[in-house]
């Protein structure tokens, strides 16, 4: 691809020092006409196909930025191929009332446009619309300007005098105004884009001082297609192939940092301007000393020109009402949202006191109670008691080991240490639990029933996590069991429809085959809020029914780990396995 660049700037190298020999060594000629209009026909072909590249391979507002430079360079090749068409073809001079000089002023227009999307700096949708709005209205401005100055002079009444001074005027404000906006778009650019700016701004001063130059020949009847005068002209057309060709070669792309904040500012206020200037041309148009019918035409105009302009003045206010009320309502949201999230934060800092507090005297009561442990089995082992003290010591014990439990589960609850997920077997996982709470079931002569279903259960899952929660559940069910004078505690698990159901209960409690609804109000106790934490996070529920009549039912449900065959039996309850654990 470089030796391709190669080639196409060593052409147009060719063809520039081909031009530039004819104008020293040729006399004036047909020849020598030919010759400069057809290079000069061919340098600015070849400047339009180095941007269409561009054009193919960006898109978005890039895309737009380089199919309105593409197209300001085509509308001065198109000038250039009527130039062509009369001095080659025709062989005839170009008529000083030209119709296509019409096309020579507006291959600006889409020049400026370009440079008003600012393809350098990153802009939301909205401030897109808004300055190509505003640009719609200076391209109307600009118009406004060419018909009220020229065309009057070329077709009502046709007068080449005042035509080409007013046309070469208007065209030098032009250009100037082009220069402006490039040296403002150079100023807030960096790497890439600093260097096309640069170069456009180069190209276009070249082009600028050439035309006058040239147009200053021209009044003097020394200008001539082909001369020394079209050099620097022909200079600044070989100038966008480069820019093209470069520019290709570096691909600057939009920057992605925020706007600044008025970098529309400045192509809103020139657009007000050109908006309230009208009524300075229509009282210009009154008191100039010109025929009544070229009067005429520029009243009117001037009055079809506010019209049209009034109108996207409008548009332009209406979106930015429009604009204005959807950023107050999401400034309202955003402060609604603030307070909340203020609330939330209070609300976290408390509960990190409270966090904080709880730890510490969590770890103040283990000291205690460890003690009263010790003590009580001290009590038991060192001398003989009998029947109705050994019972006193090992409720005693019981209680001081519920404590602990319920300390243990206080510091799970204010510091959850993070889990660590991995496929388990809930059977496996409740055997241990249940051996666990032996000290607890064994001490209260309670008998200890497992009821599993055969093949695995398996859940995704922390297993020390989900083993606290077991273990406390069934520590708060054993307490339960004391109240209602159970004499069995069971603990079944089945599949049902994807989900493992565990249910610990004792023997007086009624376990419903299908309980889809809530079991009952979930318990307000602090390890079992402590065991409904871990259990969401594992997308499980715990839930507790307390009956009139006596008897214990706390049932959780985790999700399953199954197999595409798993889930097409998932419907059918397997059957039961009962069988008492000793």
């Amino acid at each position: 691809m470089r030796r391709y660049y190669k080639v196409w700037t060593a052409s147009v190298a060719a063809c520039l020092a081909i031009l530039i020999v004819a104008a020293l060594v040729l006399p004036h000629s047909f020849a020598l006409t030919a010759l400069g209009d057809l290079i000069q026909f061919l340098l600015l072909l070849s400047g339009t196909l180095s941007l269409i590249h561009h054009i193919v391979r960006t898109n978005g507002r890039l895309r737009l930025f380089w199919v309105l430079i593409t197209a300001g360079v085509g509308l001065w090749f198109c000038y250039q191929a009527l130039w062509v068409y009369f001095e080659v073809f025709l062989r005839a001079e170009v008529p000083d009332l030209f119709a296509g000089d019409v096309v020579l002023f507006l291959h600006i227009v889409p020049l400026m446009a370009a440079l008003a999307l600012r393809p350098h700096v990153h802009q939301d949708e909205y401030a897109a619309r808004l300055r190509n709005l505003d640009f719609a209205l200076l391209a109307v401005w600009w118009v406004y300007l060419y018909v009220l100055a020229v065309i009057p002079w070329q077709y009502v009444i046709p007068d080449a005098t005042p035509y080409l001074r007013n046309l070469n005027s208007l065209y030098l404000i032009e250009k100037v105004a082009l220069l402006a906006t490039i040296l403002f778009c150079w100023r807030g650019s960096r790497n890439g884009w600093r260097k096309f700016y640069a170069s456009l701004f180069g190209a276009c001063l070249t082009y600028a001082v050439s035309s006058y130059v040239a147009n200053w020949a021209l009044s003097r009847r020394t200008y001539y297609t082909g001369s020394l005068y079209d050099i620097p002209l022909a200079i600044s057309m070989a100038w966008i192939t480069i820019i093209g060709l470069q520019t290709q070669s570096h691909n600057p792309q939009t920057e992605r940092r925020s706007a600044y904040r008025h970098n529309g500012v400045w192509l809103a206020r020139v657009g007000m301007i050109a908006a309230f200037s009208l009524p300075l041309f229509g009282i210009w148009a009154l008191i100039e000393a010109v025929p009544s019918l070229i009067k005429s035409f520029r009243l009117e105009l001037t009055l079809g020109a506010a019209i049209l302009i009034g109108v996207m003045v409008f548009v332009r206010q209406r979106l930015l009402d429009r604009e204005l009320l959807r950023l107050l309502t999401h400034s309202q949201q955003s402060l609604s949202n603030l307070k909340h999230l203020q609330a939330q934060i209070t609300e976290s800092e408390k509960l990190a006191s409270i966090g904080q507090l709880v730890t510490g005297a969590a770890h103040e009561l283990n000291n205690p109670i460890t003690a009263m442990l010790g003590y009580s089995d001290l009590l038991v082992l060192s001398k003989p008691l009998n029947a109705e003290q050994n019972k006193l010591a090992a409720k005693i014990g019981q209680h001081a080991r519920r404590t602990k439990s319920l300390v243990a589960s206080l510091l799970s609850f204010a510091k959850p240490a993070p889990a660590t997920f991995a496929p388990v077997d809930l059977k496996t996982l409740l055997r241990t639990a249940v051996k666990l709470s032996q000290s607890q079931w064994q001490t209260r002569q309670t008998e200890m029933q497992l009821e599993f279903p055969e093949g695995l259960l398996l859940v995704r899952g922390d297993s020390n996590q989900l083993l606290q929660v077991f273990v406390q559940i069934m520590n708060d069910v054993l307490s339960a069991v004391d109240r209602v004078q159970s004499g069995k505690l069971i603990v079944c698990a089945e599949s049902v429809e994807n989900t493992a159901v565990i249910q610990i209960s004792d023997d007086k409690s009624l376990r419903p085959e299908q309980n889809d609804q809530s079991a009952g109000a979930i318990l307000s106790n602090l390890g079992l809020n402590a065991c409904q934490t871990i259990l969401k996070q594992h997308q499980g529920r715990l839930l507790c029914s307390e009956e009139e009549q006596p008897g214990v039912l706390i049932r959780v449900e985790l999700p399953l780990i199954t197999t595409s065959q798993e889930k097409s039996n998932a419907a059918a309850l397997p059957a039961w396995q009962t069988q008492p654990f000793s």
